[in-house]
């Protein structure tokens, strides 16, 4: 597997995982009903940030985005986002995605990466990021609206590399 830059040609591959994932409703807050052009608009970031894709023989697996958190007083912190196809999760693809990106957040001189909003029930996820360094450093009661448990906790998680 190879993690490269995005290009124009890989959204055609890219667009059906974010498409699963949001509709999913399960671990990112986006509209479910997210159109094409906005998860498009959102996903893929200009610089300073960047977009990538974890790619076999020609098929996307996975995609990542990062970049600072916050600009202006918050720009020293960075941040990322991970999507996988649902049928390789469980492979170490977003694990591979989430290292690269704390690898490109610490070559570009960030101070640490941060996690806004990580479902609680996401524990594979968690898991994941307390495996690469990342810690909880707090959790918002009921601020998310999973689809079959309801009103849960969304961390705030935070690695620092300092």
């Amino acid at each position: 597997m190879e993690i490269r830059e995005f290009t124009e040609e890989d959204w055609a591959q890219v667009w059906p995982i974010v498409r699963e994932v949001v509709r999913a409703a399960d671990t990112y807050t986006y509209d479910p009903d997210l159109t094409e052009d906005a998860a498009r608009a959102s996903w893929i970031e200009a610089s300073p940030g960047r977009t990538v894709v974890a790619v076999e023989d020609g098929r996307v697996l996975g995609t990542a985005k990062m970049g600072p958190n916050r600009g202006g007083p918050g720009s020293h912190v960075a941040t990322a986002s991970f999507m996988v196809d649902k049928e390789v999760r469980g492979k170490g693809i977003g694990g591979a995605l989430c290292a690269n990106a704390l690898q490109w957040a610490r070559e570009q001189g960030f101070a640490g990466m941060q996690f806004n909003a990580v479902a609680e029930s996401n524990v594979a996820g968690v898991r994941i990021y307390e495996r690469l360094g990342f810690e909880i450093v707090g959790t918002v009661p009921g601020a998310f609206e999973h689809p079959t448990l309801g009103r849960i906790g969304l961390h705030v998680m935070y690695c620092d590399f300092g």
